[in-house]
């Protein structure tokens, strides 16, 4: 008896994303800028650290409890609100690659604020895009810089200050609205991990 070889159907192409720095479709953007500000008003500065210190916390639990072999792989997932087109295509190596830049770079926008000083750079989302080639070193590196985010803002007086430094999508802010903005940005890409972890291939079939 002979049987007919079965070959395996070819992974559907994966759809061109969005260039990075493209930013959210208009109305969300417009939606997700005034709940920032809202929110940045009404959140303390005793809240915003406690809503990253959760994050941080939640997302090494994670990443703690997944196979090493499956932090690499890039997924990808429905696109989240408030996430942007080009970044829905990540392994959660490259998601912590992220998080580990723009906390480092918010941390230098808090410190120059807090200084009295204004960073002379321009805010870009296009900017902060991760290496495709990160590895499992990033993981102690983007805790490394949750623990000097924490030890920068702790060392300032008042995060309220009279001047302010632009974010790309919402503009101005002064350093309590970038504090804000930090675990803000760190709840986004916690979701975007579990997507990730969601979709991951089961029993090497890619779905």
């Amino acid at each position: 008896m002979h049987f007919a070889s079965i070959t395996p159907a070819a992974p559907p192409p994966r759809p061109a994303l969005a260039a990075p720095g493209a930013g959210l479709p208009r109305i969300e953007h417009f939606v997700a800028n005034l709940m920032v500000h809202w929110k940045a008003r009404r959140t303390s500065r005793e809240s915003a650290a406690a809503a990253f210190a959760g994050e941080r916390d939640a997302i090494l639990t994670i990443v703690g409890r997944t196979p090493a072999d499956q932090l690499s792989v890039p997924v990808l997932i429905k696109r989240l609100q408030g996430l942007e087109d080009s970044s829905r295509d990540w392994s959660v190596l490259m998601t912590l690659d992220h998080l580990r830049i723009v906390n480092q770079e918010i941390s230098g926008v808090i410190a120059s604020l807090c200084a009295g000083q204004v960073p002379e750079r321009v805010a870009s989302t296009a900017a902060v895009k991760p290496s495709a080639a990160v590895d499992a070193s990033v993981i102690p590196a983007f805790e490394a810089t949750c623990r000097d985010f924490e030890m920068i803002v702790a060392s300032m007086r008042d995060l309220k200050t009279p001047i302010k430094f632009p974010h790309p999508w919402f503009g101005p802010l002064d350093a309590a609205s970038w504090h804000f903005m930090s675990s803000f940005h760190m709840r986004l890409h916690r979701k975007q991990i579990e997507h990730i972890l969601a979709g991951l291939p089961k029993n090497g079939i890619i779905p």
